[in-house]
């Protein structure tokens, strides 16, 4: 998986984290820079820890699935990016809490990273160079979610439906790729 891809991934994974930061926004009356710092670094903290421990549990067992990695990588990013979508044209409405206490924000970052868990099992599959992606994936999370609360707290919560459907079609645009590179049917 080379920068571009990864770059595009990690845009992907961040929309979760900035749909619920636009919320944050949406519920905090006096903004201040340090909230969208906190939740930025909540965010981006899990975004990166995440993939590090799937990587970490994908190795375990790399060598023994290495003829169907390229399914698992497509089934996973398939479901992760199915159920963004499906969030997204959910007309449900959520409750925004303006809380940035640590057990809240804590539970907001292990619930918006839990994607960011099984990204990091197909990384094990593609031997994706670790340090380098858990790093992007942490700065584009921390940087989306900040600005995030900014977008939220301005505009309220006109975009984040189209964050999730956006960052669902990603997720499930790169497993394709994998799978197809994989079986050898793309032209280039």
């Amino acid at each position: 998986m080379g920068l571009p891809e990864l770059l595009i991934l990690a845009v992907g994974l961040s929309m979760d984290a900035f749909a619920v930061a636009v919320c944050k926004g949406l519920s905090i009356r006096a903004l201040m820079p340090r909230h969208a710092v906190i939740v930025g670094l909540w965010f981006g903290a899990f975004q990166a820890l995440m993939p590090a421990i799937g990587y970490l549990l994908g190795a375990s067992f790399a060598g023994m699935i290495a003829a169907v990695d390229h399914w698992i990588a497509f089934v996973l990013l398939s479901f992760i990016g199915g159920n963004m979508i499906r969030e997204a044209l959910d007309k449900g409405e959520e409750e925004c809490d303006p809380s940035l206490a640590p057990m809240a924000m804590l539970l907001l970052a292990v619930a918006t990273s839990i994607d960011a868990l099984a990204v990091g099992v197909t990384f094990a599959f593609l031997r994706v160079d670790l340090l380098p992606a858990v790093t992007l994936i942490g700065v584009c999370t921390f940087v989306i979610s900040a600005a995030g609360v900014k977008v939220g707290n301005v505009f309220g919560s006109r975009y984040k439906a189209g964050a999730e459907l956006f960052g669902g079609a990603v997720l499930v645009l790169i497993g394709l790729k994998i799978l197809l590179e994989h079986l050898d049917l793309l032209p280039f």
